[in-house]
């Protein structure tokens, strides 16, 4: 027992010991950026807000401000073909346009590099209102055969935009929070 060495000292959490008082001479009153007081600083936020509320206002960045900024480098989906964002994917009626849907899914859902593209796998929400459960198996079976993947989610119902559908894809994402695509393909 005595070669054995403690990372922390044992100490009491009871009554027995004295509590550190610690004082500190700031409090939120004493506010003060730039030399202003809060007051002053409140004022200009509100001042900030109302302009921005203000049917003429435009928002703009100055090329240096632009310049001083650090973003994010956004990763695209499929390397070189199919960046993070919202797109259109509009044809005639039967040309395939939901198994090209499902093909960029499962490919993304399962990291399956598509046509010699590099994909990065991340976990897909695919909103088939056209169809229901036993057409999807049907196609994806004859699309895929046998290869599942847990990464890909189907919905054939939900909510419209005006009933909370944007309350149902954040719940979606919250649960999985590496979706990097959600297809909506409507009637």
């Amino acid at each position: 027992m005595e070669n054995k060495k403690m990372t922390t000292p044992i100490v009491s959490v009871g009554a027995d010991t004295e509590q550190s008082l610690n004082v500190y001479n700031n409090s939120i009153t004493d506010f003060n950026e730039d030399g202003k007081s809060l007051d002053d600083y409140l004022e200009e936020m509100q001042k900030e807000f109302s302009k921005q509320m203000s049917p003429s206002y435009l928002k703009t960045v100055s090329m240096s401000e632009l310049y001083d900024t650090v973003f994010n480098v956004q990763t695209p989906l499929i390397d070189g073909l199919l960046q993070r964002g919202t797109y259109i994917f509009a044809g005639s009626p039967k040309v395939g346009k939901s198994f090209m849907m499902a093909q960029l899914a499962y490919h993304i859902s399962t990291g399956t590099p598509l046509w010699g593209y590099k994909v990065r796998k991340s976990t897909v929400l695919y909103f088939a209102l056209e169809d229901d459960y036993p057409r999807l198996q049907k196609r994806l079976f004859k699309m895929f055969g046998a290869e599942e993947t847990d990464n890909l989610y189907f919905a054939t119902q939900c909510k419209t935009l005006n009933e909370g559908l944007d309350e149902q894809i954040k719940g979606f994402m919250e649960e999985h929070s590496d979706t990097g695509l959600i297809i909506l393909s409507t009637h």
